[in-house]
């Protein structure tokens, strides 16, 4: 629980809290106060890691894997079958509807309808 404790130089050997160099001469925790000589952090070397994903939030780009299906929110593609029940909202006489398996594969499947007329979705767990 406490591994940062007196093993890592950036982090404050008190609170944990990540340390920031203040000067030139010490380190010092932006939580509890601590000051680290700066001399113990010369000739550290420091690595981060980041992913393309990371990199993607922070610029604000958009995602290098689109989501297809029901899930993207973009389902105008999706070949759906129709459903002689009607429209719950404006009692269409049928509903197109697709179907996914969204939770365990024990359990039963997802059912997303949509009204042609209305526009109106909703689901169903079978």
């Amino acid at each position: 629980m406490e591994q940062w404790r007196g093993r890592d130089f950036q982090f404050c050997s008190m609170c944990g809290t990540m340390l920031y160099l203040k000067s030139s001469q010490y380190a010092k925790c932006r939580l509890c106060g601590l000051k680290q000589n700066a001399q113990e952090i010369v000739g550290r070397e420091i690595r981060y890691t980041i992913t393309a994903e990371d990199l993607r939030r922070d610029l604000g780009t958009a995602p290098f894997v689109k989501l297809d299906g029901p899930l993207s929110g973009d389902d105008k593609d999706i070949e759906r079958a129709r459903a002689n029940q009607p429209c719950p909202k404006c009692n269409h006489p049928w509903l197109e509807y697709t179907s996914r398996q969204m939770r365990s594969a024990d359990e039963g499947q997802t059912i997303f309808y949509s009204c042609p007329r209305c526009g109106h979705k909703f689901l169903h767990n079978t």
